[in-house]
């Protein structure tokens, strides 16, 4: 017998081991709430985990159309739009091209989850980060929706809507600027869209929406649960003792907006509810949350990188609560 005959055939190949279905995978699930069916029954009716569950999924369902939109839109960008557009639309001096951007944030109706996807696609189309941050940051905060909800949260004050557009233009002009002089390319990954010669416009735009709302979607989620948490373990009394101090019930608005992550066609709304604050902290409240919340961190850091968003998320914060003092002690004296 040969040396081949005792050992086997080179093909052959040692025996697979076994890998669960989806089915015995269900089955398996299946059986165990089953199991454990007493013991997850005491767990949901725990009053936290109930304020919590219902936090993450108005979270989620608010914030989901327009992550919908803001998908949609980036497909059809990096579908159909083609690269010269942007070079004949924005400044060829990207210094002139942040203002520029910023302002057409105006007439794009939309929130944080749907600018996300959207810049994202501005900078694989090749416009400058820094003007696409600027988008980034105005397109949810000063869109016509957005406005026309705080004129009719405010109805006994229209100077707050005419204060959050200009301090929240202000905010995304300067984190465009800053990013132009600080910024470095290594802190920011720009996404690729790279697809094949001869492939259909309808196939990329498939192709792009597809990526984008898996991708986005998932960080939306965590985002989500993090603010679903959060928001059971801040006690509201916390911020009621603040409110009487001028400069730390701005930062404790503030701070409240990134832990409650609302959409910013809503949040006016919840601003006018707490009256007990000043209208600068108000004000702070609105122009922080639709540029810096919990489910926008997680969408920028799977999106651009974490290390783009550990450094531009707490700059644009502070940048935010800055501006926020300074345009309400003009404009809400």
């Amino acid at each position: 017998m040969s040396l081949l005959q005792r050992t086997g055939s080179p093909t052959d190949s040692p025996p697979s081991r076994y890998r669960p279905g989806v089915v015995e995978l269900f089955a398996g699930a299946a059986v165990l709430l089953v199991v454990l069916q007493p013991l997850l029954q005491t767990w949901f009716d725990a009053p936290a985990l109930k304020a919590a569950t219902t936090i993450f999924v108005a979270v989620v369902m608010q914030a989901l159309p327009f992550l919908v939109l803001g998908v949609v839109l980036s497909a059809v960008i990096n579908a159909y739009v083609p690269p010269s557009f942007w070079q004949r639309a924005l400044p060829s001096r990207p210094a002139l091209a942040v203002p520029v951007a910023g302002c057409a944030g105006a007439i794009v109706p939309g929130c944080e989850c749907a600018s996300v996807p959207v810049s994202g696609s501005l900078m694989s189309r090749g416009v400058a980060p820094a003007a696409a941050l600027a988008f980034l940051l105005s397109s949810p905060a000063i869109n016509p929706v957005v406005i026309v909800s705080t004129f009719v949260a405010f109805p006994n004050n229209p100077t707050m809507a005419v204060a959050r557009f200009a301090t929240s233009l202000l905010v995304a002009m300067l984190m465009g600027w800053l990013w132009l002089r600080f910024g470095r390319g290594e802190w920011l990954r720009v996404p690729r869209r790279e697809h094949p010669a001869g492939v259909s416009r309808h196939r990329v735009f498939l192709d792009s929406a597809t990526h984008d709302f898996l991708h986005a979607g998932g960080f939306l989620v965590i985002g989500g649960l993090a603010a679903a948490a959060l928001n059971v373990f801040v006690p509201r009394e916390w911020l009621t003792t603040l409110a009487d101090q001028p400069v730390l019930s701005v930062v404790a608005l503030a701070g409240l907006a990134v832990l409650l992550s609302i959409c910013s066609e809503a949040d006016a709304f919840v601003a006018a509810s707490l009256s007990e604050f000043s209208a600068t902290a108000l004000l702070a409240f609105m122009v922080v949350g639709p540029m810096v919340d919990m489910k926008l961190i997680a969408l920028q850091t799977g999106t651009f990188g974490r290390r783009f968003a550990v450094r531009f998320a707490p700059a644009t914060f502070v940048v935010a609560v800055v501006s926020s003092l300074v345009v309400g002690a003009v404009l809400l004296r």
